[in-house]
């Protein structure tokens, strides 16, 4: 009664996917309160299309948890009960890493908004952190032969379940792909996914899509090479800020700011360029001068804001 999947995200190639093995694809929808992986409807239709056993994950980016957990369903809403729903707890990129009650506030919102618990993953020596969830949720749990164990046969090794009563989930490898044994049947699966049933899904032809994304390099769109060697693409546009934010006079984070705008507020842009650390905007200022803002982390794509 065992089940060897996969995880995937928005750089993952196809072929891990179609890989033989994998009876089960986890694929990363959203991140924080700004990310939505540009390629999770084409990866969960790949992997439903071979007959794959499905699961969403959030990768938490350790803000508001009850913002989180609405800004994964509102976007996953229509896959809801069509596989397992999975909080990824990690360090990296999580400002609230050590926080004991942010993943139990997040899993109580998921499950007031779908009557689902998600599953946590979360590296062995951190499951402390999410220990209060463990009489509700099931643990998958991430603990490595080496990088470099590319095989889908399960090394022998000690994996703790802490505070947990089992391991649901144990992710032994992130070399070549990541991969999973879960001690799961196909109906121990849709379980999880739909607890008795009492989910309908939603029709299928409505998906969830990932927010307006100024980053994709379209070589039709007139676009520029400035005076510091950075591409320019024209794309006009609104973007209305989440958070303190510097408009600067150069597009770089040490040119000289212009002012501190609060969140709220709303930049008219021409143009955006990535490089560096972020995506950057153009805003036309009077006689013919610029100001320039970061809105996106160019690393993980989340937006500092939104865009119209």
């Amino acid at each position: 009664m065992t089940m060897y999947t996969v995880d995937v995200y928005s750089g993952s190639s196809d072929n891990i996917i179609r890989d033989q093995h994998a009876q089960g694809v986890i694929i990363k929808a959203t991140q924080g309160t700004g990310y939505v992986n540009p390629k999770c409807n084409h990866q969960y239709d790949l992997a439903k299309s071979l007959g794959k056993k499905l699961g969403l994950y959030h990768y938490a980016g350790g803000g508001n948890p009850e913002s989180e957990a609405q800004f994964f369903i509102n976007n996953i809403r229509n896959y809801v009960g069509t596989g397992i729903l999975v909080l990824d707890w990690e360090s990296y990129q999580n400002s609230s890493w050590g926080d004991t009650n942010w993943a139990r506030r997040f899993v109580n919102e998921v499950h007031r908004l779908t009557n689902v618990w998600p599953l946590i993953y979360v590296q062995e020596s951190a499951i402390w952190q999410v220990a209060n969830c463990a009489n509700d949720c099931g643990l998958w749990v991430a603990k490595y032969a080496s990088m470099n164990w590319n095989s889908w046969v399960v090394p022998n090794m000690n994996v703790s379940a802490g505070a947990f009563k089992v391991i649901t989930g144990h992710q032994y490898t992130g070399g070549d792909m990541d991969r999973s044994i879960f001690c799961l049947d196909e109906a121990g699966w849709d379980k999880l996914a739909n607890p008795a049933n009492v989910i309908k899904p939603a029709p299928a032809t409505v998906k969830p899509e990932p927010q307006h994304q100024p980053a994709q390099e379209a070589p039709s769109v007139s676009n520029w090479v400035d005076a510091l060697g950075d591409r320019w693409y024209e794309q006009k546009g609104t973007f209305i800020s989440n958070c303190n934010l510097h408009l600067r006079y150069g597009a770089r984070v040490t040119s000289t700011p212009i002012a501190v705008l609060p969140a709220g507020s709303v930049i008219k842009y021409d143009a955006y360029s990535r490089h560096g650390q972020f995506v950057w905007l153009r805003q036309p200022r009077g006689n013919g001068q610029y100001g320039y803002i970061a809105c996106r982390d160019a690393q993980t794509n989340e937006a500092f804001g939104t865009f119209k």
